[in-house]
């Protein structure tokens, strides 16, 4: 079908594309051709919305292709949410960050509910796991169900969602971004959100980024510089200092 009538939904869990690798996509489908038809299902006038696909849609543009293969099923509104997010969360290259919102999403869909109560609802599983509550959360069909979408998924389990993915939503804003760029990973990405000056944690992000700095350094440079203050202490002053003037040649 012709390109100029497909239709972007207006959510999608995918959000960034590295634009390096749409390129290298669009230089294989002008070659090639789009190997893999995109899923739509069809609109009033003749357009179609994208169902699955977004990745392939923009490279063919960039191609300079005026149609593409599709695959139109008609689906109703739920439908099309959950068949949408469940194909881009199992995509391999999906950020972390868009990971755990798309799986929010999924299950706010599934149990009808607002996502800060499916959110609530995971802490409060996590606090009856480790004993902290005495409740039967764990037994109820909310908790089933969420467990069994987690299962079908086979992505990451429950417990492992709520304690490395759910603190990613409190990032502050500027290290989201890089995170969402794919410019770090999510655990440097959290040691970075703990500095609460804006400061000091986007000069610590920056060289990070730069330097392409591992995990132990990043929590080095955090000791070492006063949290809340973006100037190294006294100590680390001196620890650089000294290592410089030990390989000065002034000593030869």
């Amino acid at each position: 079908v012709p390109l100029n009538l497909i239709k972007l939904p207006s959510s999608q869990p995918r959000r960034y594309f590295d634009e390096r690798k749409l390129e290298e996509l669009s230089r294989s489908i002008k070659q090639f051709g789009v190997l893999e038809p995109l899923l739509v299902r069809p609109l009033a006038d003749g357009e179609y919305e994208l169902i699955a696909g977004e990745r392939r849609l923009k490279a063919s543009i960039m191609a300079g292709l005026t149609e593409a293969p599709v695959v139109v099923h008609d689906m109703d509104d739920t439908t099309t949410h959950q068949v949408r997010l469940i194909e881009n969360l199992q995509r391999e290259d999906l950020n972390p960050l868009e990971e755990t919102e798309g799986i929010l999403e999924l299950l706010a869909l599934t149990l009808q509910r607002e996502r800060s109560l499916v959110v609530s609802l995971l802490y409060k599983m996590q606090n009856e796991a480790k004993g902290k509550i005495t409740s039967n959360i764990l037994g109820s069909d909310e908790s089933v169900a969420v467990q069994g979408i987690f299962d079908a998924l086979g992505k990451i389990t429950w417990e492992s969602f709520v304690g490395s993915r759910l603190p990613l939503l409190k990032l502050p804003e500027d290290v989201k971004q890089a995170l969402l760029k794919g410019q770090i990973e999510y655990t440097k990405a959290c040691a970075i959100g703990k500095v609460k000056d804006s400061e000091a944690r986007a000069q610590l992000l920056e060289e990070a980024i730069n330097n392409s700095l591992s995990f132990e350094e990043i929590k080095n440079l955090i000791k070492t510089h006063k949290v809340g203050d973006s100037t190294p202490s006294l100590k680390s002053e001196y620890k650089d200092l000294t290592k410089k003037l030990g390989t000065s040649k002034v000593w030869e």
